[in-house]
């Protein structure tokens, strides 16, 4: 399985994921929201709407053009930030922050 085929694999485990917690369902942001120059959209989106209209767009869009993979990933420690002052429940907050972490790994590492 190549890197691209793994990663969409992880992306559709992210959005799995995102909807069992009730993370999923939101609209989307405004159109000026996406050209905040903050980490995470963090001054104009909540963290699920940038993990769904940022982040998992993006990584999809690599994916369908087989395209290089960015030199860096570290998503999981904001999103375990996020749950934590959310006060999500354990179980959530350890599978959620799996599934990112298995996506950063596949990004950094290829």
């Amino acid at each position: 399985m190549t890197v691209h085929e793994e990663l969409e694999q992880a992306l559709r485990e992210l959005e799995s994921t995102m909807k069992a917690a009730d993370m999923w369902r939101m609209e989307r942001p405004e159109p000026e929201a996406f050209d905040s120059t903050q980490p995470f959209c963090i001054d104009t989106m909540a963290l699920p709407q940038w993990l769904r209209f940022v982040f998992i767009a993006r990584l999809e869009a690599l994916v369908e053009a087989r395209a290089p993979m960015p030199a860096t990933c570290d998503v999981a420690p904001a999103v375990d930030a996020y749950l934590i002052q959310e006060g999500a429940r354990t179980s959530e907050r350890v599978l959620m922050c799996k599934v990112v972490e298995h996506i950063d790994r596949l990004v950094t590492e290829n």
